[in-house]
């Protein structure tokens, strides 16, 4: 065992005992659940050379197997101007690492009795009554439309399938659908106002869904969606660094978002109304700051079928829809091309790994995952009973691949195969 790995070691264990949002999390060595050493050891090589090589300033990766951490590091800069090094607390934008937080939220309701799967959405929301469906889903002319089929329902917003789309579509950007300087109403209104891109329930089409749960969680809970949140869901996990914005002392635990210009990494902001205000937009499908071990307790709950520090927090059963599979048949296969073509889609807001083969990195069937626009990631595999949650902040996301090559590095760690 290196010196260093003993001395992440020692760090880690002591920040177990000092830090309330590790305390729930086991401490272990790689050998104890069945990993190797030197294989973590070489992923965290891998990482730094990307550092180095300038593809990322900063990265900070935990990896938990059976309940136990055995492996967490933070490496380079969150802030390369400041020479401010990586912390293990750092907060990161996780963009739409966000939707399966608003997802579980509604679950929580759902399992009150709040509302039903098939419930259609005007039920709550009355401007969604009467939207029409575009003629042409490439066109923006509001004007050549017709009467959708069917109701679009809270199942369909959980799945991608309502028919409302992205957030940077041309349709919704010409009518101004999204902006972080509107309150929810507004939005939601605005996503009424415009037509929807296809029929409810034809198609799987990635977009804002999460941030119109998020208007549903208020009209369910009687309360604003934040308060929910972070009463009800983020409190009991002991996710502390999650939130809509960094305020106080919190801005200097936000790390710096870079993009790669003319060989550099450059300062690049993507909002216009940055994560250390308090946005107008209370927004659930990308509004969330968060850190690694905060997705690391969301994680390991849910790998733990609802657990948490053992007390239930959700029912099997529930947890059960989040590992499957629910687009309907007829939206399927959700995409064409790479991974898209061998996944499906949760209740919980979970990309669904159907056909490993499909992917360029390792993964086990039944594992469920997904990412962030500005270079986040984590991954939640029953089969191999492990939890990956890596998180930097790099546009576009790739960062030279540095998470792909973390997936294939621990993969690689695992002598012990299940």
């Amino acid at each position: 065992m290196s010196q260093k790995y003993l001395a992440a070691l020692f760090g880690l264990f002591s920040l177990i005992f000092s830090n309330t949002a590790f305390a729930q999390l086991e401490f272990s060595t790689p050998a104890s659940v069945g990993m190797s050493i030197d294989g973590l050891n070489r992923a965290t090589l891998r990482l730094q050379q990307h550092i180095d090589e300038g593809d990322i300033a900063g990265v900070v990766a935990a990896v938990a197997r059976d309940g136990k951490v055995i492996y967490f590091e933070s490496l380079g800069l969150m802030d390369i101007e400041q020479v401010k090094p990586m912390q293990d607390d750092t907060l990161f934008r996780i963009y739409s690492m966000a939707r399966q937080v608003t997802s579980a939220a509604a679950l929580l309701l759902y399992e009150q009795g709040k509302f039903q799967l098939d419930d259609p959405v005007s039920m709550y929301l009355p401007k969604f009554e009467s939207q029409r469906v575009l003629l042409d889903a490439e066109s923006t002319d509001l004007s050549q439309t017709r009467e959708r089929t069917a109701d679009i329902t809270v199942r369909h917003l959980l799945t991608h399938t309502s028919g409302l789309g992205s957030r940077s579509s041309r349709l919704y950007r010409e009518n101004s659908v999204r902006d972080r300087n509107i309150t929810l109403d507004q939005m939601v209104d605005n996503a009424a106002r415009v037509p929807l891109f296809h029929d409810p329930g034809t198609e799987f089409r990635y977009g804002i869904h999460a941030t119109i749960i998020g208007k549903l969680i208020e009209v369910w809970a009687e309360r604003p969606f934040e308060e929910f949140l972070q009463e009800e869901l983020l409190q009991q996990l002991n996710m502390q660094g999650t939130k809509f914005w960094a305020s106080g002392s919190d801005r200097d635990r936000l790390a710096t978002v870079y993009r790669p210009t003319n060989g550099e990494l450059l300062r690049y902001q993507i909002e216009s109304i940055p994560f250390t205000m308090r946005p107008r937009l209370i927004e659930g499908g990308v509004g969330l700051l968060s850190s690694v071990m905060d997705f690391v307790n969301f994680s390991q709950m849910l790998l733990d079928g609802g657990l948490f520090q053992g007390e239930r927090l959700f029912q099997e059963s529930t947890v059960n829809l989040m590992f499957e599979n629910a687009v309907p048949e007829r939206a399927m296969p959700i995409g064409s091309n790479g991974y898209w073509a061998g996944s499906g889609w949760t209740w919980g807001g979970f990309n669904l790994v159907l056909d490993p083969n499909a992917y360029s990195f390792p993964v086990s069937e039944g594992t469920i995952w997904w990412d962030g626009s500005a270079g986040t990631r984590y991954f939640i595999d029953p089969v191999q009973n492990t939890v990956i949650v890596i998180m930097a902040q790099v546009s576009p996301s790739s960062g030279g691949g540095f998470r792909e090559n973390f997936s294939q590095l621990i993969d690689a760690a695992i002598i012990n195969r299940r």
